[in-house]
């Protein structure tokens, strides 16, 4: 976490002239009404629970991640994805982390998304490495004013009758104080792994999950006509799971998404912004 701190003043100082170049969201705007950001996608994806962890019913679960609200990503995005969010209807609604570029008084530009995601059996969010660099506790804030839970190293049983069903939010792998043992303590039978970045599986310290969601890696954000990213983000896991499903020994699937905005520069290419509607059974 140090080469972090002393790496912040070079990267504010960047910010600030990327912000510039960007004429605070102008260039995003234009890119979007270009089909420069892409549209928003649905995913489908279903994961099988084992016999010794049955569900009364299937369960739904929403997540959708790394928003970068700011000058990098056109507001009308995320009025797409929550009209995306309310079509599909999830039970229960997870977000990922990376709210903000830049600054985290963009956070305000999420007020509408964050209170009309609001799903029947929660709304649980965890931090991203933008949001520690930029002012996670603004950006908490915030989350909570629209009634989304705030995962910071603990587990939240879901209401009836999923009760035996948790959902355990780790802080960001790299930027925030993860702790695994935290995050699961007392965690009911079938437990949903949320960590903003792949780089959780890192920190499990044996932990066992039945599935697992992380952004952080945008699936590239510019990829070739197949998928394969141009650029891959720091991190091991990261690289090495870049984008998909994951099928893992010993454990459950990962599932990482591409999230939503963009980072760097307005422009996603052969990466659309992505909701991820996966049907635990």
């Amino acid at each position: 976490m140090s080469s972090h701190k002393h790496q912040q003043p070079l990267r504010n100082a960047f910010e600030r002239v990327l912000n510039a170049g960007l004429m605070k969201g102008l260039v995003a705007g234009i890119s979007y009404r270009l089909g420069g950001l892409g549209r928003v996608r649905v995913t489908r994806r279903d994961v099988e629970l084992g016999p010794e962890r049955r569900l009364p019913q299937p369960l739904r679960i929403g997540f959708a991640s790394d928003f970068h609200a700011g000058p990098t990503t056109h507001r009308a995005v995320f009025d797409d994805l929550l009209a995306a969010i309310r079509a599909e209807a999830p039970d229960v609604m997870l977000l990922g982390g990376d709210y903000v570029c830049f600054d985290a008084e963009n956070v305000s530009v999420l007020a509408d998304l964050f209170a009309g995601a609001r799903a029947p059996l929660g709304t649980y969010a965890v931090i991203g490495n933008h949001d520690t660099w930029n002012g996670r506790a603004i950006i908490e804030d915030a989350l909570r004013a629209g009634g989304v839970d705030v995962l910071v190293n603990r587990n939240v049983a879901l209401p009836a009758p999923f009760g035996n069903v948790s959902v355990c939010g780790i802080d960001d792998p790299w930027t925030g104080n993860p702790s695994a043992s935290a995050t699961f303590a007392g965690a009911g039978d079938v437990r949903i792994y949320l960590t903003h970045s792949p780089d959780g599986l890192y920190l499990l310290e044996r932990q066992r999950f039945d599935v697992a969601f992380a952004g952080h890696t945008h699936g590239g954000q510019i990829a070739l006509p197949d998928g394969a990213p141009l650029f891959h983000p720091s991190g091991p896991s990261s690289r090495d799971f870049c984008y998909g499903r994951y099928d893992l020994p010993d454990n459950g699937p990962l599932i990482v998404s591409r999230g939503v905005g963009c980072s760097g520069i307005p422009l996603r290419l052969n990466a659309d912004p992505e909701l991820l509607i996966c049907t635990l059974r």
